[in-house]
Parts: C-alpha cells; structure tokens; sequence
C-alpha cells in the first residue's frame, strides 16, 4: 500500500508533464499550419485538445468538471463544423490535419468521460461528443449528398463508441473492485465482532459472576474477598488481552488492517515476520480452567483426542473448536448460573458425550460416526434442575444478533460441519455439539 502511494505523486508529475508538452505542441502545430488552415480551424482544434489534456492532467474528474468541460468541447467542434460550412478546406489541407487531430482529443475525452462517470450519467455526454467527432470531417466537403456524409460520419463514430465502451468497461471493473474491497472490509468487521463477541464475552461474563459472588460473600466472608477481587482482576486483564490478541490478528505488521486477513482462523505471514498464533485445542484447557475457577461447578475435561491426531487438525477447525467451547461455557453461565457439572469432551469418530452423567464424570458412545472419520467437541452441563434446566436457553438455528451460536453454527457448517445445541434428556441439562468430518 505504501508504495502505490508513493507511486501516485510521481505518476500524477508525469502524466501532467506529458500533457503540458502535448500543450505545447498543439499550439506550436495550430500556429504553424494558421497561414493554410484559417483561424476557425486552428481555433477549435486547440480550444478542445486543451480542454481534454486540462482534464487529463489537472482538473479533478468529478461529474461537473467533465460534464462542463464535454459541454464546452462539444460546442467549439460543432460550431467550429457549422460555420466553416461544406468546402471550407480542400480534401488533404492543413484543416484536415486539424480536424484529425481534433478528433482524437475528442475521442480521448469520451474515454475520460464514461471512465470517471456510470453509464446512467456519461450517456448523453458520451452521445454529444460522438456526435461532435463523427461530423468533424464534414468540414472538408468530400462528399457526394447526404448518403455519403452519413456514411462518413457512420465511419467515424467508431472511435467514440469504442472509447466509450472501453470507458465504461473500466469503470464497471474499478467499481466491482470497490464493492468486493467494501465487502471484505465489511466482513473483516464482522469477523472481529464475532471474535470479540466469542473470546472477551466470555471472560466479562466470568467477571460479572466473580463481582457477583464478592457482594454475597463480603459481609458473611469478607477474608475471600480480596481472592475474588484479584481473580476480576486477572479476568479483566485476559479480556484487555484477547481484545489486543483479536484486533492484531486482523492488522498487518505495518498495523493496518489487513486486506487479505482471515481472522483467527489462520496465522498469515507478513513483512514484520508472522501473525500472532491463531487460538485452537491447546487453548481448550486454559479456557477451562478460567471457567473452574470463576464459579463453583465441577468442570472436567476429557481430552480424548489422540497426540498423533492432534497435529492432523486444520487449523481453522482448531479455532473453530475453541470458539465451540468458549460460546457453550459463556451460555452455561448466563443461563445456568447453578450447574453443579460441566463436562467437555474431545474426540475421535463421534466418541463424544451424548446422554446423561455418570458418577465419574465419563461419557458413554454415542455409536454416529466412524473412529478416526470425525472430530468431536460437546459441552455439557447439568442444568438448573428439570423444570429449570433449558429455560431461556438459545439454539444454534436462533438468530438474534447475528453472533453466539447462530454465527457459530454458520462457522461450523462452512467447514462441512454440524452444530446443535438443546436437551440432553428430562432434567439432564444442556449440550452443545459440534461435529467436523476429517480424514485421518
């Protein structure tokens, strides 16, 4: 970017010196050839090579500049056609010359014209100046009748059209790189409010029940608060560091945002080295353990995955499990606040929790997947009791804000996954599931 930027000055220098040049010579060219053109001639052809060479290089080209100076091109050439009358020169006379070189600043402007404006505004000035062009050699009188000054000007109007349609080819081009440019900045926006919304939600809501748990206790208890105090602590501290984490995974090393970036699904290498690690499995634990120890639930993980599978894993499904275990652990404490378990699994082939608890904790088959075909990650907890359990809860087809687990089932099925989220049974809690085919 920077030096596209640096480019810009020196072209622009460039493309002015040239024009003021070309300036030059066209007025050098009309002096020389008004002893045999005439005055209206070399009037008209230098009036609108300097008008399409001051938008070419000076004039900022908004609808008004190039809709005045069209106007004003238009005119002096179907003026300086109509008073010079049929035979004012001879065919092969300096005027002639003129004219031809006329005709290719007029045609340079239809490009100019239709490049800078959409098609629903450059139309009638592309047509006036077509029209302006084409009839240019009629000043000669090479014709014989109507039929062949038409044909002539018939001839002729193929430079405008071609220039016009060039134009306007390359304005449709510039505006579809605009608009993808504006939709990947749209969707780099969204992606970093997801990621907030999955990797600090989680960590402000565990402040909220550590702040929570502080009132209760402080007048009873007050020795434990000042543990809970420094745990809101650490919390804020992780969330200032996940927001830093989230925002630099979209940023380049320079610090801007990155065109090509793709969130934390990937770690892309830039000109300061490599971005910050995108978050995946090893990430589950600690996630984990933050929730064991801002409540009071028996959380428990069961790792399952084999250590040979684990270095198999895309990363973008790695991510996308830690954002699976981060969103279901945040619901488990926005809606059930008084679960006595909380289990996470991860696993091969389906072998994941699918039914009610056992007194160890373990989960038994789920018996839908082939081993080694799948992985697995499920969070469950025990609910508020069965009346209780799913109350208020979202689903993963719900789609509120866009973000939790609605966004979350998109991410997972853009991967070729499922995610579902309801009822483990009567009174059983609540799990959420993700799925993700891989081949092992």
């Amino acid at each position: 970017m920077e030096r596209t930027g640096k480019r810009r000055p020196g072209r622009r220098a460039v493309v002015r010196a040239g024009c003021g040049t070309a300036g030059v010579g066209v007025v050098a060219a009309g002096a020389a050839a008004l002893p045999g053109a005439g005055g209206m001639a070399v009037g008209t052809m230098t009036v609108s090579a300097l008008l399409a060479l001051a938008a070419t290089g000076w004039w900022p080209r908004d609808a008004r500049r190039l809709a005045l100076t069209a106007v004003a091109v238009t005119a002096v050439s179907g003026l300086g056609t109509v008073f010079a009358g049929p035979g004012a020169a001879a065919e092969g006379s300096p005027a002639i010359k003129l004219a031809l070189v006329e005709y290719a600043f007029d045609t340079w402007l239809v490009l100019l014209v239709t490049r800078a404006l959409p098609l629903r505004r450059s139309a009638a000035l592309w047509l006036v100046l077509g029209v302006a062009a084409s009839t240019l050699l009629l000043r000669a009188g090479a014709y014989d009748g109507v039929l062949e000054a038409a044909g002539q000007s018939v001839f002729l109007s193929a430079g405008p059209l071609a220039a016009g349609a060039l134009g306007t080819g390359l304005y449709t081009a510039g505006e579809r790189r605009a608009r993808s440019v504006r939709e990947a900045r749209r969707a780099q926006r969204l992606e970093l409010a997801a990621d907030l919304h999955d990797f600090v939600a989680h960590d402000v809501s565990g402040i909220v029940a550590l702040a929570q748990a502080a009132q209760v206790v402080h007048e009873a208890r007050p020795e434990q608060v000042p543990p809970l105090l420094r745990q809101i602590e650490e919390a804020g501290v992780r969330a200032l560091g996940a927001m830093d984490r989230t925002v630099h995974m979209l940023r380049d090393g320079d610090g801007r945002l990155s065109a090509a970036g793709s969130g934390p699904d990937a770690s892309v290498a830039d000109d300061a080295g490599t971005r910050a690690a995108a978050y995946g499995l090893d990430d589950v634990p600690g996630v984990v353990e933050r929730f064991r120890a801002s409540g009071t639930a028996d959380v428990r993980l069961a790792d399952e995955l084999p250590p040979e599978r684990r270095a198999d894993v895309p990363r973008e499904v790695a991510a996308t499990v830690h954002r699976v275990v981060v969103e279901a652990l945040t619901n488990v404490r926005r809606h059930a606040p008084g679960a006595e378990r909380v289990r996470v699994v991860l696993s091969c082939g389906g072998r994941g929790s699918r039914g009610s608890f056992g007194s160890g904790g373990s989960r038994g088959s789920s018996g839908d997947g082939v081993a080694g075909s799948s992985l697995s990650v499920s969070v469950t907890d025990s609910g508020r009791g069965a009346a209780g359990a799913r109350a208020g809860r979202p689903s993963a087809g719900e789609r509120r804000s866009g973000l939790g687990l609605a966004g979350l089932a998109e991410r997972v099925e853009a991967l070729g996954g499922v995610l579902t989220a309801g009822g483990c049974g009567e009174g059983e809690g609540w799990e959420v599931r993700a799925e993700f085919p891989l081949r092992w």
